[in-house]
């Protein structure tokens, strides 16, 4: 067993090989006694000693895809979800390094039992995982001055870390974000983000950035129909008092409605586009303004930045539905939707420029790999190139670092798509994951697992992950495959053709 003491009181952990692992650590109040659709409170004290050797509650959700696995199950979602988990690889030490991890789900699925840091712990660093609410739960928007509580559950993380890391050995000093997917754009607000100022010294983002974010005025029309779904008035209070069965079925219904009909004039293009009714608002208040311009304009200039998207990300999404296959030129030519997925000029470049373009560079490609290939683009890798762009150019006033990396490495059957890279992150290859492990075949190489995980560690202690930096003139990134290597502006063709679209 191992102990700390936070400031809330004393916790009793498990330890084993080295490894120090404390779960289920409180850092708000539960969301009850009107906690629920709002802000998060402070924790109170508790009497004695904690035991932090379980899962704590997940956030309220739907029931995840089958693919996901079972690790949803080890923790049940519950009223107390506002919690965390460390690994440590000595909780009397000093000033080791501390990672953060956001975990993705499109912003309506997610669980820190998903994740485990044990790997970081031994290799000299504190990982951290944390829960925060999805769905409405994190991103009802009511037009009352209250929005973007997911975010706002993330910044009260992170200052339970700035208060309590030292307790487990962590640096508060030496604090880096890392997230994927919904974590990665979670991340990319919170660069522009008052609120979370001064609370990381640097932040990874894989296959998500700054872009996803939607005016005030479509979340409040989601939020209205979400009202309506559940027969009750517009009001944190009516809402509340529905069960929380029936909050998820809505929930589900919504979903479903957009998915049938994805209309720019009731969604809101940005929601059309993305079908994720729940994602970061530009509220003028926990979210000044849009992400990346403020970005731009020096907001994060002084966080070290690393970014980066899978080859074939979007993919995934066409594989696992087994759109992929179905998709023909015809559908693609006529501009037309396929099967839940939106038709290509949706993504804001006419059809037929997409196409021939795409086309060309990707001759051998299908017809549902060239819509892969423009939902890739649209969805991570031109944000993530403007993101390097705007920090890039920003930083240049500070000592802050901006880092650019690519991730090629092909899954037996599927590819370099989205998410792949998470195990090779965590070095958890050998874990045999329910949640990736099917993704990666029979052998995935360990020693690209090697490569990515030395590289974050180094990143998170130095803030060099070990290769140039990036910069406008060259746009340094940085492939791991098999065989990692440098490569200068890798999508030069790509980055000029979208660059039309802001």
């Amino acid at each position: 067993m191992s102990h700390v003491a936070t400031r809330q009181g004393q916790l009793r952990g498990s330890a084993s090989n080295g490894v120090h692992t404390f779960l289920g650590i409180p850092y708000a109040a539960p969301i009850v006694e009107g906690n629920r659709f709002r802000p998060p409170q402070p924790r109170g004290p508790w009497d004695g000693v904690r035991d932090a050797t379980k899962y704590g509650a997940s956030p309220f959700q739907p029931a995840p895809p089958e693919s996901a696995g079972s690790e949803w199950d080890v923790a049940l979602a519950g009223e107390d979800c506002l919690n965390l988990n460390v690994w440590t690889p000595d909780p009397g030490a000093g000033g080791l390094p501390v990672m953060v991890w956001i975990q993705g789900g499109a912003f309506e699925i997610g669980s820190t039992a998903a994740y485990n840091g044990t790997n970081f712990a031994r290799d000299g660093v504190v990982c951290v995982v944390i829960n925060w609410r999805l769905g409405p739960d994190g991103f009802l928007d009511l037009g009352d001055g209250i929005s973007n509580i997911g975010l706002l559950d993330q910044v009260a993380a992170l200052e339970w870390v700035r208060d309590n890391i030292a307790a487990f050995g962590g640096d508060p000093g030496n604090v880096s974000v890392f997230g994927q997917s919904a974590g990665a754009m979670s991340i990319g607000v919170p660069l522009s983000m008052p609120r979370a100022e001064g609370l990381f010294r640097r932040a990874i983002l894989q296959s998500g950035a700054a872009h996803h974010a939607i005016p005030a005025g479509t979340a409040q029309k989601i939020g209205h129909y979400f009202a309506g779904k559940l027969g009750v008035p517009p009001t944190r209070d009516a809402i509340a008092a529905v069960s929380t069965p029936r909050l998820l079925a809505a929930q589900a219904e919504l979903k479903t409605d957009l998915i049938s009909r994805p209309d720019p004039e009731l969604w809101g293009e940005d929601v059309a586009a993305s079908q994720m009714l729940w994602q970061p608002v530009i509220d003028g208040d926990v979210v000044p303004g849009r992400p990346l311009e403020r970005i731009g304009g020096g907001a994060g200039a002084a966080v070290d930045v690393m970014v980066g998207t899978n080859t074939e990300d979007w993919k995934m999404f066409l594989a696992i539905t087994g759109v992929l296959g179905r998709v023909t030129a015809q559908d693609l030519a006529e501009d037309k939707g396929v099967e839940g997925f939106p038709r290509l000029s949706a993504y804001g470049l006419p059809a037929e420029v997409a196409l021939r373009e795409y086309r060309s560079h990707y001759p051998a490609n299908s017809p549902g790999e060239l819509l892969a290939a423009v939902e890739t683009a649209w969805w991570v890798r031109i944000p993530a190139i403007r993101l390097a762009e705007a920090h890039a150019g920003a930083a240049l006033a500070t000592a802050a670092r901006t880092y650019m990396y690519e991730f090629g490495w092909q899954a037996p059957g599927l590819g370099a798509v989205h998410a792949v890279e998470v195990p090779f992150v965590f070095d958890t290859l050998d874990k045999n994951s329910r949640l990736f492990g099917p993704l990666l075949g029979p052998n995935p190489p360990q020693e690209l697992a090697d490569s990515m995980h030395r590289a974050w560690v180094s990143f998170a202690s130095t803030g060099d992950p070990g290769w140039p930096g990036y910069d406008l003139d060259r746009r340094i990134t940085m492939l791991f495959d098999t065989e990692p290597r440098l490569i200068d502006d890798p999508y030069a063709w790509e980055r000029v053709l979208w660059g039309q679209i802001r």
